[in-house]
């Protein structure tokens, strides 16, 4: 007789590579790198200014931040000058997403449209940022359309190229069974393209939203008379006067600001497309309920 052969060991199945953490873990990952950066920033700046890792002059330390916040919300303007950002970043931002969502789709759908905007977005694309300023003066002088006009030509082309790839991506069967029951071309692209490509977009623009709102600190270094001259504008005038405290709140600020605003769109674009994030869809039932009126008593009892 053959001695048994003694049974393997269970063996323990690997942790996925790419999966995703609970909200409960990131949440407490996420508290333990502020943590971090915070311990860290208090670490370098303790002590005298003569004992200190980190000089005053370069970096203040979390208490000397905090003491100035009173100062940065009433002679600093902070509220004020983050609604003249964020007005200004919807208006340029909005404006690119008006202009670059339709030529995308119209790119992404005819291959002429597609080859000739191709330069336009290579160029939008890659050129430096920075280089736009003296531009956009030479334009549109140094007044509010200056700067949302920057807004929009520094994000026209992202705009442009991610809706053209989104589109793109549908899988061509739904276009050719949209085709086989007789559906035109103008009817394949509104009613089969661009529903199907929606999500893929509006994920697109909310993350170049971000984008933009990093841009605006380059189209308020030049501010119009006394006008409130935005977060950018709030920062340069620190630099000038060598108060590192104020650059500090803003740089706070802006963060959470971009933040609450990525969640927002993130509720919104669930909402949206619930079939494709797994949101509630209250939205899409309001617009139908008001562009078709209450439902009947039967349709609301099946």
């Amino acid at each position: 007789m053959t001695p048994a052969t003694a049974p393997a060991p269970p063996s323990v199945p690997a942790r996925p590579l790419r999966g995703e953490a609970g909200p409960g873990t990131a949440f407490l990952w996420g508290l333990t790198c502020v943590a971090s950066v915070a311990a860290l920033w208090f670490v370098a700046t303790a002590g005298d200014a003569e004992s200190r890792f980190v000089s005053p002059a370069t970096l203040p330390s979390p208490a000397e931040t905090l003491s100035a916040v009173p100062a940065a919300f009433g002679e600093r303007r902070l509220v004020a000058n983050t609604f003249v950002t964020l007005k200004r970043v919807v208006l340029g931002f909005g404006l690119a997403g008006l202009v670059g969502v339709p030529l995308g789709v119209w790119a992404a759908c005819f291959p002429a449209v597609r080859a000739f905007v191709a330069p336009l977005t290579i160029f939008g694309r890659n050129i430096p940022v920075a280089a736009l300023i003296p531009l956009t003066f030479f334009f549109f002088g140094i007044g509010e359309f200056q700067k949302v006009m920057f807004l929009f030509i520094a994000s026209v082309a992202f705009v442009v190229s991610d809706t053209t790839a989104a589109v793109r991506e549908v899988p061509e069967r739904y276009v050719d069974t949209a085709r086989t029951l007789g559906a035109s071309r103008l009817q394949i692209i509104l009613k089969v393209l661009v529903p199907l490509a929606a999500p893929a977009i509006f994920n697109s623009l909310r993350l170049l939203f971000g984008i933009a709102f990093g841009y605006v600190m380059l189209a308020e270094v030049v501010k119009l008379g006394g006008d409130t001259g935005g977060l950018g504008d709030l920062i340069n005038v620190s630099q000038r006067r060598g108060e590192r405290e104020p650059i500090l709140i803003v740089l706070v600020v802006i963060p959470l600001i971009a933040y609450a605003i990525d969640r927002l769109l993130w509720w919104l674009q669930c909402d949206l497309f619930p079939h494709r994030y797994g949101g509630r869809g209250w939205l899409p039932k309001l617009l139908r309920r008001v562009l078709h009126g209450a439902p009947s008593p039967a349709e609301a009892m099946a």
